[in-house]
């Protein structure tokens, strides 16, 4: 018979370096890297102490199916509790009658949202993936544009802008049920009213993924999409500075009812409870006055970004940005987005590839760069290290295209701005 104790000795007690030293040692290796190298990705941040805590807190052993008062699992009166205090501060933050926080992700959102309003083989209108767009908003790659018949619209080639006036011509010739604003890469203002009139000519939906500005919203310093669109999808993390996961929202909470059963049971099972409570801290730090000074140094620092890579006549798509987001346009370097952001990430500097309009490189290669301000201004960092930092991004860059080589005098720089303003512990 087997002599080990149930539970096994230090079940309860023992921590992870002395339960599984391996994983310990790889997550210990990228505190090191978040605290040395200067985090310049759109798609990520940095989370409070508070939000970890919650993401390991005991309510990860709760397993619950369905919504607060109508669980399939017994012992749900904690679970309840924390899912509608998420629920009650989405709407409180974002103003809007209807919240969804169960959704695992952005992508969990709009699948949830494309369930809800079309069939399949139903026609979508959504920006091309080449000029800014996402891969849920109807890629062949993805299971949106496998089930769904999607169009895509573009950019005008003159001002880096949607060109509204071809997405009015694409709606009123494909007559798409469903039509969606927002992207991964384009970082102007978006015109939400524009979009509501085209889709109510061709008696559509509006979705307008707000993902990547999501957090200005919440700081007061980007346009709300609520009024206009029908429904709304973010994720928590990027520049709203939560933990993983996605929302839906909705200005008329009985339309977003709809979006329920969607969710659940239609593309998820059970909730993922210490996430929903990380959300839930989220959304009382956005309410927080601080935060809007936040919001409002995220948009400044992406500004004063993108100023200093124009300053060094680099091409930044569409001359600037109105969001978090900054694409740089490597063509006229003859650099690819791949060994532009490796060189990068060796001086410290940690971006990503990313396609850019008219962009004829695979997504693996690419030809430009995109870049965000959200960690950098958690970190503390202001307008004079976002314009240092993008004087460094083209030192790089001008290295790759000469015979100098600044990685290491680069790569010091870098550890003394990181450890002028340290993260964690």
């Amino acid at each position: 018979m087997p002599s080990e104790t149930v539970p096994p000795a230090g079940y309860f007690d023992d921590g992870l370096s002395i339960s599984d030293p391996e994983v310990a040692a790889a997550l210990n290796a990228e505190k090191l890297r978040q605290q040395d190298q200067i985090e310049l990705i759109a798609s990520e941040n940095l989370v409070s102490r508070a939000t970890l805590e919650a993401l390991g807190s005991v309510i990860t052993n709760k397993t619950v199916e369905g919504y607060p008062g109508r669980r399939y699992y017994g012992g749900a009166e904690h679970a309840d509790r924390i899912e509608n205090l998420a629920i009650e501060r989405a709407r409180r933050l974002f103003q809007c009658g209807y919240a969804n926080v169960q959704p695992h992700s952005g992508s969990q959102a709009n699948l949830a949202v494309y369930l809800a309003t079309l069939q399949p083989g139903d026609t979508v209108l959504s920006m091309d993936l080449s000029s800014g767009g996402h891969l849920s908003h109807g890629s062949s790659a993805n299971i949106s544009g496998k089930w769904m018949n999607t169009v895509g619209y573009g950019l005008d080639p003159d001002t880096g802008r949607i060109d509204m006036g071809s997405v009015r011509r694409l709606a009123l010739e494909h007559r798409p049920k469903l039509v969606i604003a927002g992207g991964s890469a384009y970082p102007l203002t978006i015109d939400f009213a524009a979009f509501r009139r085209i889709a109510d000519e061709v008696d559509a939906t509006l979705l307008v993924d707000m993902a990547h500005f999501a957090g200005l919203v919440a700081g007061g310093v980007h346009p709300s999409p609520i009024p206009h669109a029908h429904v709304v999808t973010a994720t928590t993390y990027k520049n709203l500075r939560g933990a993983r996961g996605g929302i839906i929202l909705a200005g008329d909470a009985e339309y977003g009812k709809r979006f329920n059963r969607a969710v659940f049971p239609g593309v998820q099972g059970s909730v993922i409870l210490n996430a929903v409570a990380a959300k839930a801290v989220c959304f009382r730090e956005a309410m927080r006055p601080e935060f809007a000074e936040y919001a409002s140094r995220v948009l400044e620092n992406a500004r004063a970004l993108a100023a200093a890579l124009n300053a060094r006549n680099l091409d930044v798509v569409g001359g600037g940005t109105d969001t978090p987001i900054v694409l740089l346009d490597l063509r006229d370097l003859d650099l690819t987005g791949a060994a532009a952001s490796d060189a990068l990430e060796a001086a410290g500097l940690t971006a990503n590839k990313n396609g850019v309009p008219g962009d004829t490189q695979p997504p693996t290669i690419t030809s430009g760069l995109r870049f965000g301000s959200s960690a950098g201004t958690a970190r503390g960092f202001r307008t004079a290290q976002f314009e240092r930092i993008g004087h460094m991004i083209a030192d790089v860059l001008e290295d790759m295209s000469g015979s100098t080589d600044r990685t290491e005098a680069l790569r010091a720089e870098v550890g003394e701005m990181c450890r002028d303003h340290p993260i964690y512990w």
